[in-house]
């Protein structure tokens, strides 16, 4: 695998890699991540990938970030009650113990499978 240069990694024609490229941080204006559409209250809204930022690496693959257009970009849909009673709920589960059935306080890790005082008892 060769690896990708700066220079490599503009590509606004989309010539090499079939959408325009372009470096990390050089995103043209218009264009934005989904993190960023939804910093604004936006979503994709079923659009195709405008372009793609490539961000070279030195030991794997470089680190792409899709880009849409922000024009085209939906505003996000509004939490319904079902859907906000849905996320409760699913919270409280993950924060619940198996083995003692108290909540935690706190996201129980899938790594322990129960709460801190039922994995390690005081001996």
């Amino acid at each position: 695998m060769t690896r990708l240069t700066l220079a490599d990694c503009f590509d606004p024609t989309g010539e090499r890699f079939g959408i325009p490229t372009y470096p990390w941080t050089y995103a043209p204006d218009g264009l934005a991540t989904r993190r960023q559409l939804r910093a604004r209250g936006l979503r994709p809204g079923g659009q195709d990938i405008a372009a793609q930022l490539l961000r070279p690496r030195r030991r794997r693959g470089p680190l792409t970030a899709y880009l849409y257009r922000i024009d085209r970009a939906k505003p996000v849909r509004a939490m319904t009650l079902a859907k906000r009673a849905a996320l409760a709920k699913a919270n409280t589960a993950r924060r619940t113990c198996p083995e003692c059935r108290r909540d935690a306080g706190y996201a129980i890790p899938t790594s322990l499978g129960m709460c801190t005082p039922c994995a390690y008892p005081e001996e």
